[in-house]
């Protein structure tokens, strides 16, 4: 299947298309020269795509391997391997950053993003954002990182010290989730949505139907779809949440649940 039909039956368009067709581009450079390719950082929904993508290019998931430069990035470089490397040795180019300021700026990851756009940095070029009081440890492509260190000095009208530091002795803060106990009247799409993003379960539907709510990272549009423990549902506008529990049927026959809800 050459490249363009398969993007077709992938059903992908637009910006997500494009990104698709770059990473297999990445895929061929690297079978076909037998050399590590890398992508740029990939969000989650990407990540998504690629393996669809991947499996119907008939390209195993043994053939790449997926970095953010720690366990549990958001964004990571997909690295596809050649047939001499093995995934243990496997190093994507990334480097990490920490960027020190005065504690009492209280500055946050928009400050810091924003930052890097106006400084000419597209998204794609930067992983993870992991601010802390008083410093900010961001994941960059190796691209990047010289150039940061040399001019980044400032994130808005607050003074930066930038330096790089080993992925080994990156601060990774505690992830910024509470806890959600309910019960549903089913497992459906539709109904944990509701009680996950505190909406009427008609608004949930009308929201599902909409194109506006992901499955873990992948669009869904069935209200009815049944979920099981470890799925992530996340919408627009509205947030990000894991279904982390199912429990047993209540006395009424409602099924109790446990919600991690991103915050």
């Amino acid at each position: 299947m050459d490249k363009g039909a398969l993007l077709d039956r992938s059903g992908l368009s637009g910006e997500d298309r494009l990104a698709m067709a770059k990473i297999l581009d990445k895929a061929e450079r690297a079978f076909r020269r037998n050399v590590p390719a890398a992508t740029d950082f990939l969000s989650p929904q990407q990540r998504a795509q690629a393996r669809d993508c991947l499996r119907l290019a008939g390209i195993s998931e043994t053939a790449y391997v997926l970095q953010g430069g720690y366990e549990g990035a958001e964004r990571q470089v997909l690295l596809f391997l050649p047939d001499w490397m093995e995934p243990e040795s496997a190093e994507a180019p990334i480097r990490c950053l920490r960027a020190v300021f005065r504690e009492d700026a209280k500055l946050t990851h928009r400050d810091f993003l924003g930052s890097l756009m106006g400084m000419g940095i597209v998204r794609e070029k930067v992983g993870d954002i992991l601010v802390a009081p008083g410093s900010a440890d961001l994941l960059v492509l190796d691209s990047v990182a010289d150039f940061l260190l040399q001019s980044w000095t400032s994130a808005g009208r607050t003074s930066l010290r930038v330096s790089a530091v080993g992925l080994e002795n990156l601060h990774i803060p505690a992830a910024a989730r509470k806890e959600l106990r309910d019960t549903v009247s089913s497992l459906r799409l539709d109904a944990v949505a509701a009680s996950g993003f505190r909406l009427a379960r008609g608004k949930a539907a009308a929201l599902i139907e909409s194109g506006k709510v992901q499955l873990n990272w992948r669009e869904c549009v069935k209200p009815d779809k049944l979920l099981e423990a470890g799925d992530v549902v996340s919408a627009r506008g509205f947030g990000k949440f894991e279904l982390s529990e199912v429990g047993g049927l209540t006395r009424k026959g409602r099924v109790s649940i446990v919600l991690q809800i991103y915050v």
